[in-house]
């Protein structure tokens, strides 16, 4: 079990473990197509920070367990179509935001930037001018998370 989520409920801790998954999804999925690359950008995103030695470390150890078969199965569980599936993500991941006050402080800011640069990767990871690295703007109107609140302005 991850220490930091020792004041959250079960339901509480689920939300803390599909929130990358639900950025992925929504980053990968505004243009209308979830594109493998940017699956495989989230899968390298969260074994690499499984080896980091930052607070994030155990979090990622647990999330990294069968990483893309969760992300196919919650992909599963929304609408096929993007302007129907933003919405319902967008609402599920703003629920973080009442949480930031349970976990550790240093947790929360370094769950956030990891949740930032894990919208960044998987948004450069696919599409532009023959692949280039180009953000689309379905892809940049989500990339900054607006619905997540930064923990360290309270």
């Amino acid at each position: 079990m991850i220490p930091q989520f020792d004041n959250l409920n079960d339901q509480e801790i689920e939300l803390m473990l599909k929130a990358p998954i639900l950025v992925c999804i929504l980053i990968a999925g505004a243009d209308g197509n979830i594109d493998r690359k940017e699956i495989k950008q989230a899968i390298a995103v969260a074994q690499k920070n499984e080896k980091g030695n930052d607070s994030l470390s155990g979090y990622f150890k647990e999330l990294s367990q069968d990483f893309e078969d969760k992300i196919k199965v919650l992909i599963q569980s929304f609408p096929y179509e993007s302007t129907q599936r933003s919405p319902l993500v967008i609402e599920e991941l703003a629920q973080v935001n009442t949480l930031w006050n349970k976990i550790d402080p240093v947790f929360a800011n370094d769950f956030y930037g990891m949740m930032l640069g894990l919208s960044e990767k998987i948004a450069t990871s696919s599409g532009g001018l023959w692949g280039m690295k180009t953000v689309g703007e379905e892809e940049a109107k989500y990339m900054k998370l607006p619905m997540l609140k930064d923990p360290s302005q309270k």
